[in-house]
């Protein structure tokens, strides 16, 4: 088993800045990809960021490219989310999750195994 522990969700204006860090724990693997979902009350489950653990493929929803980066440290397995200009529509509960197919980087929900329980991210306007 695979545990996924978020963290620095928070408060913040809009045009402010964040970072999220999802930290790994348990049974490793030589290779899987990483993403960071959202979901805003009333709405689906939404991709927002992936990245391949080795390699270092990114891949973004099309609302945070430009705004937010996702990025990993393989010593201390933790993927993090820098989440800058911050919009008052980005709020919403973030969610860290692991796919072990390694050969895509997947968008839905459905593909990804292993889920963290989520930091709630409050921008006000």
């Amino acid at each position: 088993q695979v545990q996924l522990e978020e963290s620095g969700g928070g408060l913040v204006q809009a045009g402010g800045s964040l970072r999220l860090s999802c930290a790994a724990s348990g049974r490793t693997f030589s290779s899987y990809v990483m993403g960071w979902f959202r979901q805003a009350p009333g709405k689906e489950r939404e991709f927002v960021a992936a990245i391949r653990w080795s390699g270092g493929s990114t891949y973004y929803a099309d609302s945070v490219k430009g705004r937010f980066a996702i990025s990993t440290d393989n010593a201390k397995k933790t993927v993090a989310l820098q989440m800058d200009t911050l919009k008052p529509e980005d709020t919403a509960v973030y969610y860290c999750a692991l796919d072990l197919n390694f050969s895509r980087i997947g968008t839905m929900t459905a593909q990804y195994e292993y889920w963290g329980q989520g930091t709630q991210v409050t921008v006000s306007s």
